[in-house]
């Protein structure tokens, strides 16, 4: 019986925790599909200013806003800091850089894990119909 109760108490335990953990389940925000209607393209960098592709990856963003203009929105989220840690669930990364395309409605279009070099990005925009304005 004393076994029994101890079975009991123990699974009513880890049964509260479960409960309690479910209930503070953190709902992380991101920009809402709203705020990607004036561009034909979301470019989101998840990365860090201590990673070194990362960093390889800063004039590649700031070469892809010349070249396309206003037609892409770049976003840079630095991962490794308490202000955006959270970006690193809400788009699921595995690694830095991560760069994710969102189509205007929000849904995401593309996905590259590691450096990726301008002409290959500007090839892949292309192949979305988006053209260099410059």
């Amino acid at each position: 019986m004393f076994i029994l109760k101890r079975f009991y108490l123990l699974f009513l335990l880890l049964f509260l925790i479960a409960c309690n953990d479910f209930k503070e389940e953190k709902k992380y925000s991101y920009e809402s599909p709203d705020n990607h209607k004036n561009y034909k393209i979301h470019f989101i960098e998840l990365g860090s200013v201590d990673c070194v592709p990362c960093k390889m990856m800063q004039p590649v963003m700031e070469n892809i806003k010349k070249r396309f203009g206003d037609q892409v929105k770049i976003t840079f989220y630095d991962v490794w800091t308490e202000k955006h840690k959270q970006y690193a669930q809400v788009y699921n990364i595995n690694g830095i850089p991560t760069q994710v395309f969102l189509a205007p409605d929000g849904k995401e279009i593309y996905r590259h894990v590691g450096f990726f070099p301008e002409e290959e990005m500007v090839a892949m925009f292309k192949s979305l119909g988006i053209e260099p304005v410059q």
